[in-house]
């Protein structure tokens, strides 16, 4: 019985992670290029001139965690109020698209080196 456990929850697993990926899938690249530019990159960027070091680099993150990321942001759930007055507005497609968009682009995601 035990087993059948393990086998079902693995099955369901897999098949939430690929509904998350799907949902990701839907976004629109080119779309998420635009809000990004009309929200997003003044902190999250890597351009010295519009990023702020301080803020999260998030080009070339996981689309799934960052579309989490944004759904927690919205409910409160993520505990920032800087990023929840940036996505209260935004739709579930909007948040497709950018997590589609910021996926795409060369990250700048590292492991920092432990002393």
């Amino acid at each position: 019985m035990s087993r059948l456990f393990s086998i079902t929850l693995s099955a369901a697993i897999a098949l939430g992670a690929s509904a998350a990926a799907q949902a990701v899938d839907r976004g629109d690249p080119t779309r998420g290029a635009e809000l990004a530019e009309a929200q997003c990159l003044q902190c999250h960027s890597a351009d010295a001139i519009r990023g702020n070091r301080e803020w999260p680099e998030i080009r070339g993150q996981y689309a799934e965690y960052l579309l989490q990321s944004l759904r927690d942001y919205k409910s409160g759930r993520r505990d920032n109020a800087i990023m929840r007055g940036q996505v209260e507005g935004l739709s579930l497609q909007d948040k497709r698209d950018l997590a589609s968009w910021f996926s795409r682009q060369e990250g700048g995601l590292y492991t920092p080196r432990r002393p």
